[in-house]
């Protein structure tokens, strides 16, 4: 990513989302690559103040606290901003099954709100988080961009819908869009606490406990995990990427490789040789039961290289959050 460094140090990044998980470490690295400036836009209801305290003395960080929901807020955001990495959404599959009307205000109302901002503000071009939901029953490994199936929930809808209004958007104003579908990103500052917590931090938490953390089914479904670190490099190769064949496109953002649950687990239980065992409950409604990424376009046209595989991610996930217990206390 230093190939950027000087494309960094020239610009203004907008952040939504950017107390929250991917979006603070996303924050870290521009800063730390001495960013013009750095504008985060956060409600707060999923980040947390904690992830950003060690930015705001930067003189090229500057926060607002505010709703994608709301427009006006929207575009204030976007007023002298380059580049806009929208991060800001509600995640969880289960969340959208209980309450599919605010997955919706936010994740859809809300990008439309960033959509209409960032033409209107003459932002040069957004980059947002689309997710591996998308792809929904569809059975074919690796999955690839072009061939997705029907979504198996609220919020894999939620996440479609904002990769049809992005190619509407380029389409009618032309604005300058890319998407990036995850595969269940994991690492530092994700919070491990909550009904609707991540699988990684969740079971990381349980261990340091010394407790058998829940598993959904009989773990055997699998997962093209991805560290934080990949999620990051995505973004700023996205957002600075010149080949104008790479913009108004849709990538996979993942490792191109998959390990079950019951895997993960035990690469976690053998960092400290704990005698753990997981107790097992039954499927969560809406999850896919397996997931693998051909990552091949991504690689191709925004330089897309993950740094970070899979198991080397889990250790410095777990002994980050062994040493930062103090820290996961406060959400």
């Amino acid at each position: 990513m230093i190939i950027h460094q000087n494309k960094i140090k020239e610009s203004s990044f907008l952040i939504t989302g950017g107390a929250g998980f991917i979006g603070s470490n996303l924050v870290a690295f521009l800063l730390q690559h001495n960013a013009r400036k750095v504008r985060v836009l956060d409600n707060f209801s999923n980040g947390h103040r904690k992830n950003i305290v060690d930015f705001i003395s930067n003189p090229a960080f500057e926060l607002i606290e505010g709703d994608i929901r709301d427009l006006s807020t929207c575009k204030t955001a976007c007023e002298d901003i380059d580049y806009v990495s929208h991060q800001a959404a509600l995640g969880s599959v289960p969340r959208s099954i209980n309450d599919p009307i605010t997955t919706n205000e936010v994740n859809v109302n809300g990008f439309l709100n960033m959509l209409v901002a960032v033409k209107d503000s003459n932002v040069k071009r957004m980059i947002y988080a689309a997710s591996s939901s998308t792809y929904g029953d569809s059975k074919s490994l690796p999955k690839i961009e072009s061939i997705i199936g029907n979504p198996l929930s609220p919020y894999a809808v939620t996440k479609y819908v904002n990769e049809l209004y992005a190619h509407v958007f380029a389409l009618n104003y032309g604005v300058e869009t890319i998407g990036l579908r995850y595969f269940n990103v994991f690492g530092p500052k994700q919070d491990p606490n909550g009904a609707y917590a991540a699988v990684i931090p969740l079971f990381v938490q349980a261990i340091l406990d010394g407790q058998s953390p829940f598993v959904n089914g009989d773990g055997e479904q699998t997962r093209d995990f991805t560290y934080v670190d990949n999620a990051v490099q995505a973004n700023v190769n996205s957002m600075l990427v010149e080949n104008i064949k790479a913009v108004n496109q849709i990538y996979n953002i993942a490792v191109g490789d998959r390990t079950s649950i019951k895997q993960m687990f035990q690469i976690l239980v053998n960092i400290e040789n704990k005698q753990l065992e997981p107790t097992y409950r039954e499927d969560r409604k809406g999850d896919v039961r397996d997931s693998l990424a051909d990552i091949s376009k991504a690689n191709e046209l925004i330089n897309y290289s993950p740094k970070v595989r899979f198991e080397e991610g889990l250790i410095k996930t777990y002994n980050w959050y062994k040493n930062n217990q103090a820290f996961i206390k406060q959400c």
